[in-house]
């Protein structure tokens, strides 16, 4: 297995960037974790801090640079139609089931 993953981007379609898999994965996990499965669903700040339980010492020390792969995971998983955005302000996510 490659230790990089290709990841979308819903706001540039097409284009795609290689990450390391190992740090996407666990985000992925904890972020589909963390959100709810119906809408409006929580907001990125909400998610953000709901997801840091699932988060391991060993692929994220200290948290660091979580809302970063947080933010790269979540666009990635827009493009892929895995979470969705509530049609109002402020940003609202949720799973889609």
């Amino acid at each position: 297995m490659s230790d990089k993953i290709e990841v979308e981007n819903i706001n540039t379609p097409g284009r795609t960037e290689r990450l390391d898999r190992t740090k996407y994965m666990a985000m992925r996990a904890a972020l589909l974790a963390a959100l709810p499965d119906t809408a409006p669903g929580m907001t990125v700040a909400q998610a953000q801090e709901a997801l840091l339980p699932h988060l391991s010492e060993t692929d994220f020390p200290e948290r660091q640079k979580a809302g970063w792969w947080m933010k790269a995971v979540q666009l990635d998983l827009e493009a892929k139609g895995i979470i969705k955005r509530a049609p109002k302000r402020p940003v609202q996510l949720y799973r889609v089931t």
